[in-house]
């Protein structure tokens, strides 16, 4: 009898594995229900980042209310997360699990992978054009915007393998914060370009101390003249201005190219001068501006509430505040009279389930997130800007837009400042591809910049040996070099849906062996009556 369990119990498993995990056949793609059936009641779930900001959960928690008062059959559930790395994580762990959100406020970047299991996240197009209930929909209990009234700009990043997974839900880009009672001390003026050359020259200036240590541009024993939040959005910005490779629209990986060395020893050669560091490796830069202890420091737009003498979220202690005047330019340039800046900012997307009823109440409500009242109310509380022509156009927007600097909380002037910048520069800004593995790619061109900061602040070489070692580390590290040209980590292809041949035959292997359990069973039963 043992030796009969040691032989079936692994083969069974075998014979469940290979009908359970060789690649489920992809399920029909969602399909519009003729109505929306009020009458039924229906709950999901809606995940969102709120920054630990009170007034963002609030305008949440006022959405939902307003969408179930227009929809009182739904039930919203939110969920609050202060980092989107969570929020993926948590999505990649409940897809294996069947437990995903409805609706989640997320990055294209995370969707590419999120949409490599079978049945995850459901493409919009059809959606977006449906008479009753898409964009602008007769059926609608809402005014909500129109295909053509998202910005063409940043509904385009939505895009994965030439399909909508998302809309756009806010938009910021990275300015360069600037001390400009620093810049002027040290008899440069602000130009209204920045350019790369110029930020350098000056943040090498104002690195310079006395004979004890002391910093003469503050007079402090602390000063980072430059400090960058995201080195990879440094790193990819830099990349697209020059013209240099990054990756291609498939996957193909470019960055460790001759430019990304080269930007690589100007950093190195900063660094070694006391000019340059890091978040990551220094702290945010709001903390070192507000304190007298940068000139200039680059961060999101969306970040502007936290920049400044005055600024409402700052996070240092009062006594710790320096009083300067704050000015907001765009980054850095290589060739001012073509400026480049990322586009970035969360996307909403909507989860496939089996109930169809439920996956239109989590496509009702993802375009709720797009009215008026939520997008302006949403981008009033940091350097954002609404994802529509239509909340950009209407009165309260453009009365918002011009009370900037009535006020140090709602009007504050260094956030309204992020925010015309980015308004001004839409047609300035770019993407990077999208494919399953972009998030990696994207964390190793930050990668690069933070270990050669490492590397000369630990007083390390940083030479051609240095640079191949870099290169190596961060591809073995990222897993780079396991990308295909279209991006699908090597020796985790999906394998397809068997054939339904082979389906079949695998199912009846398990009944058979299923009957051979029973039988199994009831033999020993008897014999053990038997023996009583």
């Amino acid at each position: 009898m043992k030796k009969f369990w040691k032989l079936l119990l692994p083969t069974l498993c075998l014979t469940l594995a290979l009908t359970g995990c060789h690649g489920q056949k992809a399920g029909k793609a969602f399909e519009m229900p003729e109505s929306f059936d009020t009458s039924k009641e229906v709950e999901i779930t809606f995940w969102a980042k709120n920054d630990t900001n009170v007034t963002q959960t609030r305008i949440y928690e006022k959405a939902i209310a307003d969408f179930q008062a227009l929809y009182p059959n739904v039930k919203i559930n939110l969920r609050l997360y202060t980092d989107y790395g969570r929020i993926y994580n948590d999505v990649i762990t409940n897809i294996t699990t069947g437990t995903t959100p409805n609706v989640c406020i997320t990055y294209p970047d995370h969707i590419a992978t999120y949409i490599t299991g079978q049945n995850t996240v459901v493409p919009l197009d059809a959606l977006f054009a449906d008479a009753k209930y898409g964009l602008g929909g007769t059926e609608l209990k809402f005014d909500g915007p129109t295909q053509e009234e998202i910005i063409p700009k940043f509904l385009a990043e939505c895009v994965i393998d030439e399909k909508h997974y998302a809309m756009p839900y806010m938009r910021s880009t990275e300015a360069c914060y600037i001390n400009k009672d620093y810049v002027e001390k040290l008899g440069y003026e602000i130009p209204d370009v920045l350019t790369w050359d110029y930020i350098w020259e000056v943040a090498d200036a104002a690195a310079a101390t006395d004979e004890e240590g002391n910093y003469l541009l503050n007079g402090q024993k602390v000063l980072i003249p430059f400090i960058y939040k995201s080195t990879d959005n440094m790193m990819i910005q830099m990349l697209r201005q020059r013209g240099a490779g990054y990756s291609t629209p498939d996957g193909g990986i470019e960055i460790f190219n001759d430019t990304t060395r080269e930007l690589l020893y100007t950093v190195a050669d900063h660094v070694s001068k006391g000019a340059f560091s890091t978040f990551k490796i220094s702290s945010y830069p709001a903390n070192f501006l507000n304190a007298g202890q940068c000139v200039f420091a680059i961060d999101s737009t969306a970040g502007a509430t936290w920049m400044g003498s005055d600024a409402p979220l700052s996070d240092i202690a009062e006594d710790k505040i320096v009083q300067f005047e704050t000015v907001v330019r765009p980054i850095p340039q290589f060739t001012p009279e073509q400026p480049v800046m990322i586009s970035q900012g969360p996307s909403v997307c909507i989860f496939d389930k089996a109930d169809p009823q439920e996956v239109l109440a989590s496509w009702l409500f993802a375009q709720f997130l797009l009215t008026d009242d939520v997008q302006i109310a949403y981008a009033q509380t940091e350097g954002y800007v609404p994802v529509t022509s239509k909340a950009r156009e209407t009165e309260s927007y453009q009365n918002y837009l011009a009370a900037a600097g009535t006020d140090k909380e709602l009007h504050y002037d260094v956030k309204m400042e992020a925010t015309k910048l980015l308004l001004e520069n839409t047609e300035n800004t770019f993407v990077t591809p999208v494919f399953n593995g972009s998030a990696s790619l994207r964390d190793a061109a930050g990668q690069m910049i933070e270990n050669t900061t490492k590397a000369i602040r630990r007083k390390q070489t940083v030479d051609e040996a240095f640079m191949e070692k870099l290169y190596t580390d961060v591809e073995t590290l990222y897993r780079l070099d396991q990308l295909g040209e279209n991006g699908v980590t090597a020796g985790k292809q999906e394998l397809g849906p068997l054939p339904d041949g082979a389906v079949a035959l695998l199912c009846t292997l398990t009944i058979i062996w299923l009957l051979m359990i029973i039988y199994v069973i009831k033999k020993a039963l008897i014999s053990k009556k038997n023996e009583l």
